[in-house]
């Protein structure tokens, strides 16, 4: 009977309306059951009341601070080394060789020309090797644009097959050939 009797005390809503000073003219209705009111009583009932605190004054704080931009150290830009003539020498040989090699399998575009077609893209290449490049990170698009248009200027056949093929193998081949010249020859 106790639990009968509980059931249908709990199931009994209470409604209530609350307003707030911070809404002017609004107010929200509530529906508590008998279970969550006596909850809600019982915990009120546990909290000490604002009143049994001490008062204390609080004195606002006043900070300073310093609106500076924050320190950042200078970056160090990465220095390539110099060029090594030797190795621009080694491997402009090599260049001229496989070169030779790869375009005479073309005997159709260049003919008789394909010795003076590898002996200009040779010179550009060997021009960039002793001036320019430093390294893994330096080799550069303009050498094989500038065998494209000299040998364009010259009315050499195949230019753009010729210096498709330079820059090919020079991206397959020149960075790793720094790094083995490198390792065998160290300073």
């Amino acid at each position: 009977m106790a639990l009968s009797s509980c059931t249908s005390y709990i199931s009994t809503p209470i409604s209530f309306s609350l307003s707030s000073p911070f809404r002017s003219g609004t107010s929200e209705v509530v529906t508590l059951n008998a279970f969550s009111l006596s909850f809600t009583q019982r915990l009120h009932s546990s909290i000490p009341s604002v009143s049994s605190f001490p008062t204390t004054t609080i004195k606002p704080i006043f900070l300073r601070f310093s609106i500076e931009p924050p320190r950042v150290a200078a970056q160090q830009k990465y220095v390539y080394p110099d060029p090594i003539p030797e190795f621009a020498e080694a491997e402009t040989q090599k260049f001229r060789g496989e070169l030779l090699k790869k375009l005479s399998k073309d005997r159709e575009t260049f003919g008789e020309e394909l010795d003076a077609v590898v002996k200009v893209c040779a010179e550009i290449f060997s021009d960039f090797l002793h001036k320019e490049y430093g390294g893994p990170g330096t080799l550069l698009v303009e050498p094989f644009t500038d065998m494209l248009v000299a040998l364009k200027e010259k009315k050499l056949p195949g230019a753009p097959v010729a210096a498709r093929a330079a820059l090919l193998w020079a991206q397959n081949y020149v960075d790793q050939d720094w790094e083995v010249w490198n390792s065998q020859h160290p300073k």
